[in-house]
């Protein structure tokens, strides 16, 4: 069965180059790529082109659904399911119940911002052809890699290892699924 490539991997050896070198693959148009480094670098994502994450959406509409299903809750409870008057407080207030609502908030909010993470990410996904580039094992340690996937709408396999020589990529080879 023929093994049906993935991308094109390059290694680079500086922050310096990787971050250049992410501007160029950005400003030839490629959106299916991604940056490999042992450490965060400052201004990755501007260099990368990318957006805001979708995850803050995700988190927003987890704490709107639980700020009105905590307060659908007492409402349900106090004023419709088991109305009890108690002190000659109203059946329902928007301020007694803050600790049920905040904390509805507070959980769905963080159960939208779990699972939209993993959604974002089209996780979990334990295997990533990265793996088989003989050298990834440096990328945790000293060195950084760009891999543009072929998929992309630009990818040639011919023009996509052209520019990653032009930018200064060493060791580039086609990775395989």
């Amino acid at each position: 069965m023929a093994e049906i490539p993935y991308g094109q991997v390059a290694l680079f050896d500086t922050v310096a180059d990787i971050y250049h070198a992410a501007e160029k693959v950005r400003d030839a148009g490629y959106k299916k790529w991604d940056v490999y480094t042992p450490f965060p670098i400052h201004g990755m994502d501007e260099a990368m082109g990318l957006k805001r994450s979708k995850v803050t959406f995700f988190c927003l509409m987890g704490g709107v659904s639980g700020f009105f299903l905590g307060m659908l809750m007492v409402w349900f409870m106090n004023d419709f399911d088991y109305p009890l008057i108690v002190g000659g407080k109203p059946y329902f207030s928007p301020i007694y119940p803050f600790p049920i609502i905040y904390e509805t908030t507070i959980l769905l909010g963080a159960f939208g911002a779990f699972f939209g993470m993993f959604l974002t990410n089209s996780l979990p996904r334990h295997y990533h052809p990265a793996m088989n580039y003989s050298n990834f094992n440096q990328v945790t340690d000293d060195k950084f890699i760009i891999i543009i996937e072929s998929n992309d709408n630009l990818y040639d396999e011919i023009k996509t290892q052209s520019l990653l020589e032009e930018i200064g990529g060493k060791d580039i080879t086609t990775l395989k699924e």
